[in-house]
């Protein structure tokens, strides 16, 4: 790394060694190509606590080895996968599948999710105590616990083993055949809707039951603002709660869809009033960290329009340029909180060693190209927008794992 060059570096709480001559120091043979601006941004490896990699099971949507290139490719050094794959990795047999193919492919560390229940039906426990070693949490993302006595007997189990719950909150008797938000989208066009409280109903019970049996209880994508309301008034009241949002609910509404699968998530983009209660959230430290709940699909799959095309779109190479030109640049979050969210809180909830930087070039405008990405999926709603922050390369565990460039 010669003299001249102008480095950035953004400092975190966790990791109060990162600088310049801390960071490069373990990455003895950084590369000098790399610097090829004369000004540059360090940030400290980003964690996602909720990706699905559809491998074992599903290794045509994604593959261990895509999924961690592509979250690499985004600056990202540490994902948490999860569960809902085939087999369900419901028990530690079924497990040791996905750790095989996660030794063997993965470009960065990809921590499992066990499941919660058997098969993710809802029914019966999971080999909770046989997993717990070997997962950084426990989830049945995708699938909503519907039974309250079930989810308080998980609860005690998890809390018993010192494990975090992180929940789908989904109440199935309100889904009523939606696949938008209950909005004015929705009602202008026809669509049958998903309404708010098919979310922010089972968070209000499961944080009656996380206050009652001392569970790390954490929520994966809250979407609206009775979501946002309820934690904050929980975290008050001293509950064990954390949860996260994505960056799609930050930066779009139901006025922004399209008649394109790649608007299709669940839960849904909603209203503006949602995603300001959101940004608020984020501000005042209600919302704990961002992730991304990169879903691929195949692109038959993503083919199909709003009502029939497959839930869940691709994120782990946009979140960051668009984070950072959406809400650091309009003066909306300061760059400091926005690594509170990507890299300190979602490691310190999950137990996470601090490892890797990504370099940046923030001053590079570029419109994103779903053509370019590592991963396999290629719906995105932000295909097109402008933003700016290109990824130039990331190193983890003493190696660099990313170059731009790389060819898929």
């Amino acid at each position: 790394m010669g003299k001249t060059l102008q480095v950035k570096v953004y400092t975190t709480p966790l990791t109060p060694e990162f600088s310049a001559d801390g960071v490069l120091s373990r990455y003895p043979n950084f590369p000098d190509s790399v610097w090829n601006r004369s000004q540059y941004v360090l940030l400290p490896g980003f964690c996602d606590v909720h990706v699905h990699f559809r491998e074992p099971g599903f290794s045509y949507k994604e593959t261990i080895a895509s999924g961690s290139a592509a979250a690499a490719a985004g600056g990202y050094t540490a994902v948490c996968a999860m569960p809902n794959l085939n087999p369900v990795p419901d028990s530690a047999e079924h497990l040791a599948e996905e750790e095989a193919l996660i030794a063997r492919s993965a470009r960065i560390p990809v921590y499992p999710y066990g499941a919660l229940t058997v098969g993710e039906k809802g029914a019966e426990k999971a080999d909770l105590a046989g997993l717990a070693p070997r997962v950084i949490a426990f989830s049945d993302d995708g699938r909503g616990v519907q039974s309250e006595s079930m989810m308080r007997a998980l609860m005690q189990a998890c809390r018993a083993l010192g494990k975090v719950i992180a929940a789908h909150c989904e109440d199935n008797s309100l889904l009523r055949g939606g696949y938008v938000h209950d909005g004015d989208y929705a009602r202008a066009h026809g669509h049958r809707g998903i309404c708010s409280e098919s979310e922010w109903g089972p968070i209000a019970r499961d944080l009656r039951l996380a206050k009652e049996t001392g569970c790390a209880y954490h929520v994966c994508h809250i979407s609206c603002r009775e979501s946002v309301e309820l934690i904050r008034a929980a975290k008050r009241e001293g509950v064990d709660v954390t949860c996260e949002t994505g960056p799609h609910y930050l930066l779009l509404s139901d006025a922004d869809l399209q008649e394109d699968g790649r608007f299709k998530m669940n839960p849904p983009i909603r209203s503006a009033r949602d995603r300001d209660a959101l940004i608020e959230g984020l501000l005042d430290g209600t919302i704990d960290m961002i992730a991304t709940d990169h879903a691929p699909h195949s692109a038959e799959e993503k083919s199909r329009g709003l009502e029939k095309s497959a839930f869940g779109i691709v994120g782990l190479e946009t979140a960051f340029p668009l984070l950072y030109t959406g809400l650091v640049r309009r003066g909306v979050l300061s760059m400091e909180r926005l690594m509170e969210l990507m890299v300190v809180n979602p490691r310190r909830r999950f137990g996470i060693e601090s490892d890797g930087f990504s370099v940046w070039d923030l001053n590079e405008r570029y419109e994103i190209n779903p053509s370019e990405f590592l991963t396999m999926g290629r719906a995105t709603p932000f295909a097109g927008t402008e933003v700016y922050g290109r990824c130039l390369a990331t190193f983890c565990g003493g190696r660099q794992v990313y170059a731009r460039g790389e060819a898929r």
